[in-house]
């Protein structure tokens, strides 16, 4: 994969590029169409239903059905709405979400950018799906949009904070901002995985990684009972299809963040089950963080917007700054 990227860029590189880009937003696409049929499933075992069971085998074909009712939908924008930023919105939503796959390592050989500041490019890119959230609400021109969009941009500008500050401690720990390089640092055994020492760091990055996914019980932005559908309450057909896709493809980057940070990315929690291909390691990780995201759901109550505000104010961020008060003390005694 990185030779793709040292060579030069003539017309095979551009294609290959454009080739490998086309194949990731297939797997992406993938992965969310059957990630909400997952989704559906178990929560639907938890609450004593079947769940989707009716199109396709095993309701497997429910989620493309959806998708394809979506897109057949009439397109409809509010007669005094901001059509220019009505219709970027979404667009500002979903391409941050899935540009930030790029740095993203699946094994020692299978990754797309080795950036040097990985971490860091995660961070600023994530942080522009806040401006399609309060475009969104705002070219609405609905008050229940632009409270559901005001709501939002509080809520995610607040958990921003504890979330890239709850990262420093393994950027401390592995003395590099390159995701490949962190995971390396955690090879030997479970033991070396960065969740021991930084269990800390991990309660604060799942509790706001939660929150930035506007999940329940954080999923205040688009709550159904005061703002009808929150900033997305104009939007149909295609145009809502793109936030919810923004919504699960973050689902997909956080859950393999988590695993590359602190579960040991593809490496097998011990040394003697390596003979087993590190893309499994991976996926096995991934999916049982994906999992957890989804019994979340299904267990957790939704919180006030005063609890919200008060949890990632004044704990996560003391708790977060601590972590690396803490963190720098070890790395200087030891």
């Amino acid at each position: 994969m990185r030779n793709l990227f040292e060579q030069p860029l003539g017309w095979p590189g551009l294609f290959g590029l454009l080739g490998l880009g086309v194949l990731m937003l297939v797997i992406v696409l993938v992965f969310v169409v059957f990630a909400i049929y997952f989704e559906r499933k178990v929560i639907g075992y938890m609450q004593f239903r079947p769940g989707p069971n009716r199109t396709g085998p095993f309701g497997l074909l429910q989620t493309t059905a959806d998708v394809l009712k979506l897109l057949i939908k009439e397109d409809i924008i509010p007669k005094k709405a901001d059509r220019a930023l009505y219709i970027l919105a979404p667009a500002i939503m979903y391409v941050p979400a899935f540009t930030v796959i790029a740095v993203l390592p699946y094994t020692s050989r299978l990754y797309l950018a080795d950036l040097n500041v990985g971490v860091l490019y995660y961070g600023a890119l994530t942080s522009i799906s806040t401006l399609g959230v309060i475009l969104g609400g705002w070219a609405s021109n609905n008050k229940y949009s632009l409270l559901g969009g005001m709501r939002s941009a509080a809520q995610l500008i607040s958990y921003e904070v504890p979330l890239i500050l709850s990262m420093v401690g393994v950027v401390m720990m592995s003395g590099s901002l390159n995701m490949r390089v962190i995971v390396e640092g955690q090879s030997g055994g479970f033991w070396h995985w960065n969740i021991f020492p930084q269990i800390i760091a991990f309660g604060v990055f799942i509790i706001a990684a939660v929150s930035e996914l506007s999940r329940s019980p954080f999923d205040l932005p688009e709550s159904e009972s005061e703002l009808v559908a929150g900033y997305h309450t104009e939007y149909t057909g295609f145009r809502f299809a793109f936030f919810m896709l923004a919504e699960y493809v973050y689902v997909y980057a956080i859950a393999a963040l988590t695993t590359v940070l602190f579960l040991g990315g593809w490496h097998a929690p011990l040394p003697a089950l390596s003979f087993i291909p590190e893309i499994v390691w991976f996926l096995l990780k991934f999916s049982g963080v994906v999992f957890f995201l989804f019994w979340l759901r299904a267990t957790m109550p939704r919180i006030r917007i005063d609890q919200l505000m008060s949890l990632a104010w004044k704990y996560l961020l003391p708790i977060a700054l601590i972590n690396i008060f803490l963190t720098a003390l070890v790395k200087e005694l030891w």
